[in-house]
């Protein structure tokens, strides 16, 4: 990549940096160019150029919040065997993203979910596709622990998959709105419990 490229794709991701953080703190509706221009201090135009529409920043980062997800939760605990081992590990990060991150920053992926629930359009599908993609991936790993005799046969993946879910977006509100610091250990017991229930 040679200076004017890397300079440019450095300014571009500026600009989705500053729309995510602008989502994160009032919603996928406040990205607008001139909101996140002000931000970066280009012009209107200027980030035009680089990332496209309103809607096309919205996409990028819902893209880009996903990306930083996975890459926080789940490619980590890859290292880690199929199984319980690894399915443990994705939840105990995905615990401590939500206290360390999403409490200061928001989660786009649960208060997009509740900005578009009632709406129809790509950015939705977007969101949506976003969420089911991470819902199958936390699916699969507990069906590996299955697999691996770690978890009862009869386990739902799908129910698990749900519940593990409710405890975070539990957690999210209770460090968010609660303010609550011991938010993630209650959040780290429950799951204790959970998978406990579960458990061959």
């Amino acid at each position: 990549m040679d200076a004017k490229t890397q300079k440019a794709e450095f300014t571009r991701m500026a600009i989705i940096g500053a729309a995510l953080d602008l989502a994160a703190a009032e919603g996928l509706e406040a990205i607008t160019l001139q909101a996140v221009a002000d931000r970066v201090q280009l012009s209107k135009s200027g980030v035009f150029s680089r990332v496209g529409s309103r809607e096309a920043l919205q996409k990028a980062v819902i893209e880009e919040f996903g990306r930083r997800f996975i890459a926080d939760v789940f490619v980590p605990a890859m290292q880690q065997p199929k199984g319980l081992p690894r399915l443990d590990t994705i939840v105990r990060r995905w615990i401590a993203r939500t206290r360390d991150v999403e409490a200061h920053q928001g989660c786009i992926f649960t208060a997009g979910a509740f900005e578009l629930d009632d709406r129809e359009g790509e950015l939705r599908v977007l969101l949506l596709s976003e969420v089911l993609r991470w819902r199958a991936a936390l699916r699969r790993t507990v069906l590996q622990a299955v697999e691996a005799g770690h978890l009862r046969a009869d386990t739902s993946a799908d129910q698990l998959a749900g519940e593990i879910s409710a405890l975070i977006m539990g957690q999210l509100h209770d460090v968010r709105f609660l303010r609550d610091p011991q938010a993630a250990h209650r959040t780290e017991a429950s799951w204790e419990r959970l998978v406990k229930s579960y458990q061959a």
